[in-house]
């Protein structure tokens, strides 16, 4: 579950998000959708906590009915790993390791033990119906694959 309320980003003086408001509830998927440099991918950061938000007094983002501006660093790192899946592209994949490796990454960060780890991540390619890609290093991928 996400809420976010009245969510304000500048960049130097321009004022790119301007108190936006979103409530996802689990299990809804949803799209962004708008011209570029409108602010998608900056919502999708602070979403994410990837990115920090100008906080007002009326500002707010739960996650899971947790307010996320009460985390310190570490907490929200924690929340990170724990509670947020991020599906990223081309640089962040880490170009060493395979697709099924580079899934499971997170979860041996946070000591699931490698055979659940790869399971679920095969269940998970399997679902996107790129599992026969499991041992393609990132370059041996479309960029609809990575």
């Amino acid at each position: 579950m996400i809420s976010a309320k009245n969510i304000h980003k500048f960049y130097e003086n321009n004022h790119i998000l301007k108190g936006i408001d979103i409530d996802v509830n689990k299990g809804e998927i949803i799209s962004l959708v708008g011209a570029s440099g409108a602010g998608k991918t900056t919502l999708l950061q602070i979403l994410g906590t990837i990115e920090t938000y100008m906080s007002k007094e009326s500002s707010r983002l739960f996650l899971n009915n947790q307010d996320i501006s009460l985390m310190n660093d570490d907490e929200l790192a924690n929340f990170r790993n724990q509670e947020i899946g991020f599906v990223f592209q081309f640089h962040q994949l880490l170009p060493e390791f395979t697709a099924v490796e580079n899934i499971c990454i997170p979860a041996f960060i946070n000591k699931v033990p490698k055979k659940i780890a790869e399971t679920k991540a095969k269940e998970l390619m399997d679902y996107l119906g790129i599992i026969k890609k499991k041992n393609n290093k990132p370059n041996e991928l479309s960029g609809g694959e990575k």
